[in-house]
C-alpha cells in the first residue's frame, strides 16, 4: 500500500511536459506534489475489476512488474523490498522466538514470504479481502509462491472480523499491511475507505489482546512528508499507547516508487525493552543467509537506526504540543 493520494492517468497532469510517455503516477493534491513511472507500451499486461477494486499489472524498463490497485501503484519488483523486508523483519527481530504470526492485508505474499524466512514460525495466518489480488500475483510475482508453504492458513475474509474473534493470547507477532484508510476525489475532498476500520480504536484493541504477553505490533503509517498523514501517525501512535501497548515507535524507510520516496510504520510492544540485543539479531541474521534466503534491504542495524528521525518529525510525533505544532508549521511554510 501506498500514501493516501488522487489516482490519476499521467497524461491529464503532465501532459504538457511528457506527453509522449505511457506512465502511472499519482497527485498529492493536499503538497500539490505528481510522482509517475513510465512504463511500456505494452502495458498493462493484466488488467481486471475484482469486487472490491480495479487491478492492474505495469511493466516498466527499471521498476519491472508493478501492481496498481484503483490507480495507485502498490509495489515494483525493484524496490518492493523496501518496505515489504521492513513490515515482515522489523517485528519479527524485536520478539524473541516468533513462532505464531497474524498478517492482515499484503494481499501479493510478499510480507508473508519475508515472515516464512525465520525457522522459529510454526504458523502463519494470512487474512486478505480481496482473492483477486491473490490470484493475480500468484501469477505475475516471483513471491506469489508463499500460500504454498504449509505453515500457510489463507482466510480470505475482512481482516477487522477475523481480529475480533481471533483467540486471545495466540499471536507472538501481527503485521498489518492494509491498504489506506482515506482517499481524495478530484476536487481534493477526503472519502472513508472500506479499510477504515483498520484503524479504528476497537480493531486496534483487538489486536492487542491478539497478541501474547510480549507480543509485537507492525502497523503500517504512511510518509511524513504529507502533513495529514503525519498527523494519522500521530493519533494511531496515541490510540495504541491507550490501549496498553508499552511503546509504539515510528520506524522510516526509503522507497522511490511510493511519492514523496519514504514510507513509515509504527512498531509497537507489549513489553518494552523486549526482545534480543543487536548482537542476538545479527546472529540470527547471519543464520537466514546461510540457509539462502537473505534479504536486499533490511538488515539487522534498522532495529536501531529506522527510528532515527529528522528533528522536526521526531518532536511533531514525540515532543510537547507546542513543539509539534510550531515545527510542523514551519515545515509547511517552506
Amino acid at each position: 500500500t501506498t500514501t493516501t493520494a488522487t489516482a490519476t492517468t499521467a497524461n491529464q497532469l503532465i501532459q504538457n511536459t511528457r506527453s509522449s510517455n505511457k506512465v502511472v503516477g499519482e497527485f498529492l493534491d493536499e503538497i500539490g506534489f505528481y510522482q509517475s513511472i513510465t512504463v511500456t507500451e505494452d502495458s498493462p499486461i493484466y488488467q481486471a475489476r475484482s469486487k472490491y477494486q480495479d487491478i492492474e499489472v505495469h511493466t516498466s524498463h527499471h521498476y519491472g512488474k508493478i501492481l496498481v490497485l484503483d490507480g495507485v501503484t502498490q509495489l515494483t519488483e525493484r524496490d518492493a523490498d523496501a518496505y515489504n523486508e521492513m513490515m515482515a523483519h522489523m517485528p519479527m527481530m524485536e520478539h524473541m522466538e516468533p513462532k505464531r504470526v497474524l498478517v492482515i492485508g499484503g494481499g501479493d505474499g510478499y510480507v508473508v514470504s519475508e515472515v516464512l524466512k525465520h525457522p522459529s514460525v510454526e504458523h502463519v495466518d494470512h487474512v486478505e479481502l480481496d482473492e483477486d489480488v491473490i490470484k493475480v500475483c500468484q501469477t505475475h510475482f516471483s513471491w506469489g509462491k508463499a500460500w504454498d508453504d504449509p505453515r500457510v492458513t489463507l482466510h480470505v475474509t475482512d481482516g477487522a472480523a477475523f481480529a475480533r474473534n481471533a483467540p486471545k493470547g495466540y499471536y507472538d507477532v501481527i503485521i498489518q499491511d492494509s491498504s489506506d484508510p482515506f482517499g481524495w476525489d478530484e476536487d481534493g475532498n477526503e472519502f472513508e475507505l472500506p479499510s477504515a476500520v483498520l484503524y479504528t480504536k476497537e480493531h486496534l484493541e483487538n489486536l492487542y489482546q491478539a497478541l501474547s504477553s510480549d507480543g509485537v505490533l507492525n502497523f503500517q503509517t504512511d510518509t511524513y512528508n504529507l502533513p495529514h498523514d503525519l498527523e494519522d501517525a500521530k493519533e494511531w501512535r496515541e490510540k495504541l499507547l491507550e490501549i496498553g501497548f508499552k511503546s509504539s515507535r515510528y520506524g522510516s524507510l526509503s522507497i522511490s516508487s511510493y511519492p514523496t520516496g519514504q514510507f513509515g510504520f509504527l512498531l509497537c510492544k507489549k513489553i518494552n525493552g523486549s526482545g534480543p540485543n543487536l548482537a542476538e539479531v545479527e546472529r540470527r541474521f547471519d543464520d537466514m543467509v546461510e540457509r539462502g534466503l537473505s534479504t536486499t534491504y533490511y538488515q539487522p542495524k534498522f532495529q536501531e537506526g529506522a527510528f532515527l528521525l529528522p528533528l522536526w518529525v521526531d518532536k511533531y510525533l514525540y515532543g510537547t504540543h507546542e513543539q509539534k505544532g510550531s515545527k510542523l508549521n514551519m515545515k509547511n511554510e517552506l
